[in-house]
């Protein structure tokens, strides 16, 4: 069941990339499971380490970009994306190289147990986050039923004093139906 995500993570965990899940297996666990199609990661790499991850996804096994382009999307400052492909099942692995601003998120990152394996998630906060500023890029109603589903399954447990200055220190534009949950 969970092989489609071991793919992705054995390669990371093998070469020592530090990772934290987030997207909507990171929202399924805190929240509410739902279906996907992919696995979102953000990834704490410099350009140095271009190499290092093309080279930690077999090549007979996995659609990796040329080391060039994974160098130019670690390089941006904000925005660097790297798509990678399970050639078998054509499962994909977004990879976001972690931008200075989300620092402090990723130093938040937390081992949870799948299948009697450990691995990084973001804390749910940043989960939050992330899914606020996916929503601002390209709108979905999808990331906000998981920040609903996550605030009802998790609410109590969420640190919302840190998660409303993040949201404040980014801008970010908080939906009507949880500005209340942000007020603190």
């Amino acid at each position: 069941m969970w092989d489609w995500l071991f793919q992705f993570l054995d390669p990371l965990e093998w070469n020592s990339i530090p990772y934290a899940i987030v997207g909507s297996v990171a929202s399924s666990v805190y929240g509410e499971p739902r279906a996907t199609n992919d696995l979102d990661l953000v990834v704490q790499l410099s350009l140095r380490d271009a190499e290092r991850l093309v080279t930690a996804f077999p090549v007979e096994r996995f659609y990796v970009p040329p080391v060039e382009v994974v160098a130019a999307e670690l390089a941006r400052s904000h925005g660097g994306h790297v798509n990678v492909i399970a050639l078998e099942s054509m499962v994909k692995l977004d990879l976001y190289p972690l931008p200075e601003t989300q620092a402090g998120w990723f130093a938040r990152r937390r081992s949870l147990e799948i299948a009697s394996r450990v691995f990084w998630f973001a804390a749910p906060e940043a989960v939050i986050l992330h899914k606020l500023i996916f929503h601002g890029e390209g709108g979905g109603e999808k990331h906000l039923r998981d920040i609903a589903a996550m605030i009802e399954t998790t609410g109590a447990q969420l640190d919302r004093p840190w998660l409303r200055a993040e949201a404040d220190r980014l801008r970010l534009e908080v939906p009507e139906r949880f500005r209340a949950f942000f007020a603190v």
